[in-house]
């Protein structure tokens, strides 16, 4: 019997290159009320490249129990789950085991938080190069990268209630 390679593989941070993490905030086509969505990805550019930073967030997923492709996980349903969702001070901070994450978030994306006490967060194993921090992402390039089919099913989806510093 043959293993594949992340079967075998431990677990490097390092193999996930740069993790970069958006926000955004749009329509949702169920209620037409906007929605804060956070994306996670990779730029695929840690030592062992895009392949070895898929297999690293693949790994990150599984053991973190969000399925990739869905269904989408709701975290006030599943509070074991070990993730969280810190919106302070007009950031997002993301926890997880093996990494933190945080993100400057639009005034929109925090009206849409406030009044819906969640965002969805999709983090996909799929690397997207170009879209590197702090260089302007056009709506268009998201859009069309974040609803490819190819990320979508190759991302692990997740309706993350929120927690602030204030009570």
């Amino acid at each position: 019997m043959t293993s594949t390679s992340s079967e075998t593989r431990t677990f490097r941070p390092a193999d996930l290159g740069t993790l970069t993490v958006v926000a955004w905030s749009g329509e949702h086509p169920e209620d037409e009320k906007d929605m804060a969505f956070l994306l996670a990805y990779s730029l695929g550019d840690g030592e062992g490249g895009p392949e070895a930073a898929t297999e690293a967030i693949e790994h990150l997923l599984r053991n973190t129990g969000l399925p990739i492709g869905g269904p989408v996980v709701e975290s006030s349903r599943n509070p074991s789950l070990p993730l969280t969702l810190l919106v302070e001070a007009g950031q997002a901070v993301l926890n997880m085991p093996h990494l933190n994450a945080q993100c400057v978030v639009p005034p929109e994306w925090l009206a849409a938080v406030g009044e819906r006490g969640h965002a969805y967060f999709m983090f996909t194993t799929r690397p997207w190069p170009e879209a590197k921090p702090g260089v302007p992402l056009a709506e268009e390039d998201l859009a069309a990268f974040a609803g490819a089919e190819e990320t979508m099913t190759s991302a692990a989806h997740c309706l993350l209630t929120t927690k602030s510093l204030r009570g």
